[in-house]
């Protein structure tokens, strides 16, 4: 049986108490010291685990001092505190076993934008694409662009000094900007501004720390400019961590913010920050430059980046290849198209920017006239992207390349701890070629891409840290590649900051090195934000790479085969592709609504990574213990699971952490689909369940929705009882003292007297060839058959106006709420059974298909996982099937002129299905429309999850961040229709709206 899993306690020592003592100072944050949360927060984007003793979540500025100030009484002062943004940093810059401040989930808001002067002030924990989405409309945006922009907070960039794409033209995070209000370690609540000499030594006269930091740094700067201009690169990224160069402006101001922009937490936090906007280009397009050999692409680069491009982007064949097999791919394959000289081996892709059509054109034949006119032609092909969508789809393919290096499959994954070195641009072909060689000599595959015009390179070479033979080369690989960034005259820490690579900071500064050991002491003299990281003061120590906990030592523990059974749970690395802020976004709304990253795929990947460890140690292998829960007596399992329930020495079992993460999941399965790792949530969730419910009780709640299915056709006998429940205050009443609540009405209508011809196999393989050529075979789901009739019979009665022969599945238990709940040998048997039926009816050669989405995509991933049966059914989609059927489509078209006509997809379509949208589109198009498809995220229901109570309220919160919006926009004459019948009975729940399936207005369409 799955043993208790005691809850660790925090390890906060010293300053036992300070949480109680910070809550008696005022402060009005959250404060988090669950096991759950310290796991979460033990790990970034980085190969390194620490965990925290505690986080802390300030509300304002006056909780930041007021940690501050507690932090500096006697029995606290030898407490450790960082920062943290978004947590992606590749380098341990956030981890720490002390505390942990984070001002994502409060700190959030843009406090001022003058459109005028091109200003903006934001708190610390506004996220990048957040705040270019509202500068939008005044036509402006804040520049720096990151791979990581839709999770990224201003504050964490300021920290790492953050740039990505397109540096070359716009620079990096400190070269916009304007102001940073900062809280020092004694409370002190500053704002740093650029200052004129005047006002510089009015400050440096005072006598207190903003004094002592501003003498400090200003007199380093005069005592050692000759040696600064020495040691410092002249690179585009010469991201090195208090930037003594840049003390003095252009304009001769000092300005301490090139001190804070890139010191990663160690000098002060940041509260607020004020920056430079920029307007907006108003046409982009991209030149997309394809090449069979990938150091060619490299050489080329440095032509393009003489041809007025704003930037150039170069991706090696590895990471292309790992795109093609993306969601993003099915949109923009078309600009990296095969031909007779085969599949690209790596792309450049030029950017070019203008602000009228004809300079835009001019400077694309500038571009292309160039490289078709060169002495050899180099590439095998180019495509141009002008529209606004492409561009972007196009950008977004590149932004994932971080995460897409780590979605490859076994233990050997890219992992990053070199993946970020700068050298200058002309010297970046050579570099990569001796590069290459030296992980080529170490036995190592890896994947490249890079900002080649800024001399900037993505590296990660593939390693299992679980492996003896694999953890040395982490320093024999890190110390060649300083060696040869030394030699071609650049820095190992090119974009993505220092962190736990922070020994090498003496040896790149020499003797510069104690100014930056005096710097830090101005700022912290005790040592304690973020300490170890860039500078030490005194003879304190830096961390060193191969000293830090690795979280292989973890994953080792699990073992490779423990790890491969749990859906890529022990597999996320990090990169936080689910932290997207978007409301619009259908990735993790658990996570949107809570802003919790507790709940979210990363949140959850790493408690269950800590729960199959934990039961490792206590000798427990998780896939035996589900085997044997499967033979065990029903009846002695259950009063053992009232036992355990029951029993007080349970209360502090781990495993309750990890199922209250678990519960807040809505398996809507985005995560299977765009987490570049393929991280499934619902897939390791519902064997999580199923193993905890093996030893405690389930909620009331859990076997009436398990069964649903099987009890729908009853229910239906007694429709008016059960109506009575749904639909009157008592019956609502009744129904949330078992936990569930919003149920839908049953109608009269059903299905058994429309005289719908049911399916059979032996009947079909009677029919003549051409009969059964115009047959189809529809399989409802149970709720859409009982609930939501009319979409069944709309299919019927589409089928009959493009001239076949429809046919109704017998009824089949789908068990897709049994999987979702973890009830897995119940979902094996139905599934199985359901398996054959369809397999009987597939062999036919009639085209089955599903007509909800979720329901219907279960066929394809859930059963796919079956261990005995016959393989996985192929039921298709609607718009599958009638995208075969387009010219019957066009033949039956009743037109109607004007109709505007929006969708809104199911979440598990739009992001499991790649080419779903696209097919609708098609499908509508046929019918002369253009069709909308909504940018909305999730409406909140995901199948069985709004029904329960205890998540309705997060329901309708995920249901007024996006649809809402949408749903009122039907007002305007605008039709809108949703695929999921959980997504139409949200709508009909909250704003007592019929919405339609696209089934029903095709029907409308068809004469």
């Amino acid at each position: 049986m799955i043993p208790r899993i005691k809850t660790r306690e925090s390890s906060l020592l010293p300053g036992a108490g300070v949480f109680e003592r910070l809550l008696e100072a005022g402060f009005a944050g959250d404060i988090e010291t669950s096991a759950a949360s310290r796991t979460v927060l033990s790990t970034d984007n980085s190969i390194y685990q620490i965990e925290p003793a505690g986080i802390l979540f300030p509300k304002d500025i006056e909780d930041m001092k007021t940690v501050m100030r507690v932090l500096s009484e006697d029995p606290f002062r030898g407490l450790r505190v960082v920062a943290r943004g978004g947590g992606t940093g590749t380098n341990g810059q956030s981890l720490t076993d002390g505390l942990v401040v984070d001002c994502s989930r409060h700190m959030n808001r843009i406090l001022e934008i003058d459109p005028v002067r091109r200003v903006a002030r934001v708190e610390a924990g506004v996220v990048k694409d957040q705040l270019n989405r509202v500068l939008e409309d005044h036509g402006l945006f804040f520049a720096p662009e990151l791979s990581t922009s839709n999770r990224a907070t201003i504050g964490g960039m300021v920290s790492t000094d953050a740039c990505g794409q397109g540096s070359c033209l716009y620079g990096k995070t400190s070269n916009h900007v304007l102001g940073l209000r900062i809280v020092l370690t004694d409370a002190t609540d500053w704002w740093s501004r650029p200052l004129d000499d005047v006002s510089l030594a009015e400050i440096e006269s005072r006598g207190d720390r903003v004094g002592e930091i501003h003498r400090t740094v200003d007199g380093i700067a005069r005592d050692k400019r000759e040696r600064i201009e020495e040691i410092f690169p002249r690179l585009n990224r010469y991201m090195t961590g208090y930037d003594l160069a840049h003390i003095r402006r252009e304009d001769g101001r000092f300005d301490l913010n090139a001190i804070m922009c890139g010191s990663e937490g160690t000098l002060a936090m940041i509260a607020e920050i004020e920056l430079n906007l920029l307007p907006i280009p108003k046409y982009a397009a991209l030149v997309n430059i394809r090449y069979d050999d990938f150091n060619t692409a490299l050489e080329d680069a440095r032509s393009l980046t003489a041809l007025n491009v704003a930037s150039v982007e170069t991706i090696d064949e590895k990471v292309l290849g790992l795109a093609k097999d993306d969601i993003v791919w099915s949109g923009i394959a078309r600009f990296f198209p095969d031909d007779q000289r085969g599949a690209a081996n790596g792309i450049n892709i030029a950017e070019v920017l203008a602000d009228e059509p004809m300079e835009l054109e001019q400077k694309l034949m500038a571009v292309t006239s160039a490289l078709a006119g060169a002495d050899v032609v180099r590439n095998i092909g180019l495509t141009i992207a002008r529209e606004k969508a492409d561009v972007e789809a196009i950008w977004a393919m590149r932004k994932r390349a971080v995460g897409l290096l780590g979605s490859v499959e076994g233990p050997v994954r890219p992992v990053a701890f070199v993946e970020d070195t700068a050298v200058p641009p002309d010297n970046l072909a050579a570099y990569i070629s001796e590069f290459r060689a030296l992980l080529d000599a170490a036995g190592v595959s890896y994947g490249m891409f890079g900002h080649v015009d800024a001399g900037v390179l993505h590296v990660r070479p593939a390693l299992d840290l679980t492996r003896d033979d694999h953890v040395p080369l982490i320093r024999e690989i890190t110390d060649a590649v300083v060696a040869l960034t030394r030699k071609h005259g650049g820095v190992l820490w090119g974009e993505h900051g220092k962190g736990v690579r922070s020994e090498y900071v003496p040896e790149f500064f020499e003797d510069l090195y104690p100014s930056l050991q005096q710097i830090k002491k101005a700022f912290d003299p005790e040592n304690r934000l973020n300490p170890g990281k860039i500078a030490t003061p005194g003879d304190g120590a830096l961390m060193k790479i191969d000293e830090v906990p690795l979280r292989g030592s973890v994953d080792r523990i699990i073992g490779n085969e423990i790890r491969a059974a749990f859906d890529n749970a022990a597999y996320c690395n990090g990169n936080g592709a689910c932290f997207d802020f978007d409301e619009t976004s259908p990735m993790c709304p658990s996570y949107k609504a809570t802003r919790n990253r507790v709940y979210s795929p990363k949140g959850r990947a790493a408690l269950m990574r800590e729960w199959l460890r934990l039961l490792v140690e206590q000798g427990v292998d998780p896939r035996e213990e589900a085997v044997r829960l499967r033979n065990s007596n029903k009846a002695i399992g259950l009063v053992r699971r009232a036992f355990n329930s029951l029993n007080p020495a349970n209360r502090s079992d781990f495993s309750h952490e990890v199922r209250a993460a678990m519960d807040t999941c809505l398996a809507c399965k985005a995560c299977a689909g765009q987490c570049p790792v393929k991280v499934s949530v619902p897939a390791f969730r519902s064997k999580f369940l199923n193993l905890y419910y093996g030893r405690y009780l389930r909620p009331l709640k859990d076997p009436l929705v398990a069964g649903i299915e099987a009890t729908l056709p009853l229910m239906a006998r007694i429709r008016p009882l059960y109506n009575l429940l749904a639909g009157t205050a008592a019956g609502r009443a009744a129904m949330k003292l078992v936990g569930l609540t919003a149920l839908p009405k049953m109608p009269p209508a059903s299905l058994a007297g429309l005289g719908i011809p049911t399916a059979d196999a032996e009947q079909i393989m009677a029919m003549s060839p051409e009969a059964r050529a115009r047959a189809v075979i529809f399989i409802p789901d149970a709720f859409t058959a009982h609930f939501d009739p009319k979409v069944v019979v709309a299919a019927i009665e589409v089928a009959r106006k493009l001239g076949l022969s429809p046919l109704i599945a017998p009824p089949l238990t789908n068990g897709k709420a049994l999987h979702v709940h973890g009830y897995l040998d119940r979902f094996e048997k139905a599934a199985v059974a359901t398996s054959r039926s369809l397999d009987r009816l597939a062999k036919t050669g009639v085209p089955l298909v599903g007509l909800d989405p979720s329901m219907t995509l279960a066929y394809r991933s859930e059963y796919k996982t079956l261990p005995k049966g016959p393989s996985s059914p192929s039921v298709l989609l609607p718009q599958e099937w009638l995208v075969a059927n387009g010219k019957n489509l066009e033949e039956a078209i009743r037109r109607q002129a004007g109709a505007t006509v929006r969708l809104l997809p199911h979440c598990t379509e739009r992001t499991n299905m790649p080419s779903a949208v696209a097919q609708w589109k098609a499908v509508f198009r046929s019918l002369g429309i253009d069709l909308q498809v909504a940018d909305a995220g999730c409406c909140g229901m995901a199948g069985t999850f709004g029904h329960e109570a205890r998540n309705r309220e997060m329901s309708e919160r995920l249901y007024a961040m996006s649809w809402a919006e949408q749903i009122a926009a039907g007002k305007n004459g605008t039709v809108v229709m949703a695929t999921g019948y959980s997504c139409r009975s949200q709508v009909k729940e909250i704003d007592r709206k019929t919405i339609p399936h696209p089934l029903e207005v095709i029907r409308d369409m068809l004469s």
